[in-house]
């Protein structure tokens, strides 16, 4: 652990008007920990929602309306199962996390063990609504064939929610040991197997619809694609705020307030770099990247319409993993539960609505929406970190992990 005078110093003048500058030495240490943490975590998440991507990229050549039970099947999982196992799976970046800082490396496996006993039982219920996933969207008054069709794919997602939880459990317990190259090499075994399956059930065995999805029509396939984007890319920002959790868990843990402050510093500095990088690409390949997911000329044009929100999307997307990452890192997921949900639900959702339906500009409104709520979000965040004793947080680490023996 960084905890020594030299990163407690450089950490202190990053925070003190007319301090001295950071130390080099402790600086570029830190930038090389999270760099070599946050690289793998990036391939590996890439490599994980590629999965799904691959999915949806063969669905849209299936046909020429082939991507709205993708959209509505997906989304209504990931809603409904695998957000809220990942949304559990979270706790042990901050119990495992801060139990390895203080070494107290038997609780690794007690928490973990826990975890995916818990998870496990909670994947019985998320399943029974995947079941009943057709029957759920058209009481929602959402098109009955898309439904039906989305009700049938949500059926052979019913295994995934049982493995997801089990991958979540077993990835944060690596993770936090700082254990990440493993994770990159089984993403990527797996991606490759996944290729192959799809291939071979859609054009060997002719599967149809089990093998992919049906046909839909031009405003969700537009959504389908924006979502698969935006998720493809996060896992990018996703890597650096995994990076952050388990560099600021393991500080204050290890009872070292200062370098867990100066780790959140460097993320920021880093996340900001990339999201601009990101942002850019995403403005530059406007006018192409909807050929991946379609033939269709109409769908690959309001692609590009699509991309510079999405590019604004992504920005803010990495200031705010990096904000959340180190408030996993503090455990403060249930203040950060509150806040998205205020933000999503008080005015992402009101804000969709009007530019969408009122102001009718069509999905580029829901996805405006998104952008209002992850203001929101970043806003009260950064508010919560600028308000933050660190000096606190490290003794309530301590008194966390001691009260778990």
């Amino acid at each position: 652990m960084s905890g020594g005078g030299e990163v407690e110093a450089a950490a202190e003048s990053l925070l003190v008007p007319n301090g001295p500058p950071p130390a080099p030495p402790a600086v570029g240490m830190e930038v090389r920990r999270q760099v070599g943490l946050a690289a793998p975590l990036v391939a590996c998440s890439l490599l994980q929602y590629s999965l799904q991507v691959v999915s949806v990229m063969f669905a849209g050549h299936l046909g020429e309306l082939s991507l709205s039970g993708a959209s509505v099947a997906s989304s209504f999982a990931n809603v409904t199962g695998f957000s809220v196992l990942l949304g559990m799976g979270s706790a042990l970046d901050t119990f495992c996390g801060q139990s390895y800082g203080a070494k107290q490396f038997g609780m690794l496996g007690t928490h973990t063990q826990r975890a995916i006993f818990v998870l496990m039982l909670m994947g019985v219920p998320l399943a029974f609504v995947l079941a009943f996933a057709g029957q759920i969207l058209i009481s929602l008054g959402q098109n009955p064939e898309i439904s039906t069709e989305a009700g049938l794919y949500a059926l052979w997602l019913i295994p995934g929610i049982f493995a997801y939880g089990l991958l979540q459990c077993l990835t944060k317990f690596l993770q936090t040991q700082n254990i990440v190259h493993p994770l990159v090499v089984c993403s990527g075994v797996t991606l490759v197997l996944h290729i192959l399956l799809c291939w071979v059930m859609i054009h060997c065995f002719d599967l149809g619809n089990r093998g992919f999805l049906p046909n839909p029509k031009l405003e969700t396939s537009i959504l389908s694609i924006s979502l698969n984007t935006m998720w493809m890319v996060y896992t990018i920002p996703s890597g650096f705020s995994s990076a952050i959790s388990i560099r600021v868990s393991n500080e204050l843990g290890a009872g070292n307030p200062q370098g867990a402050r100066l780790s959140v510093f460097i993320s920021g500095i880093m996340c900001l770099t990339e999201g601009m990088l990101v942002a850019i690409i995403t403005v530059l390949v406007r006018d192409t990247w909807g050929y991946l997911y379609s033939n269709e000329e109409e769908v690959v044009k309001y692609v590009a319409t699509m991309m510079p929100i999405l590019a604004i999307s992504d920005f803010m997307d990495g200031i705010q993993c990096t904000l959340s990452g180190a408030a996993r890192g503090c455990g403060w997921q249930k203040i950060c539960s509150v806040i998205n949900l205020c933000a999503y639900y008080t005015i992402g959702i009101p804000s969709a609505i009007i530019f969408a339906f009122v102001l009718k500009i069509g999905g580029k409104g829901l996805w405006l929406g998104i952008i209002c709520a992850m203001t929101v979000q970043i806003l009260a965040l950064v508010v919560m970190l600028l308000r933050t004793s660190w000096k606190e947080e490290a003794e309530k680490a301590q008194a966390r992990v001691q009260g778990s023996d």
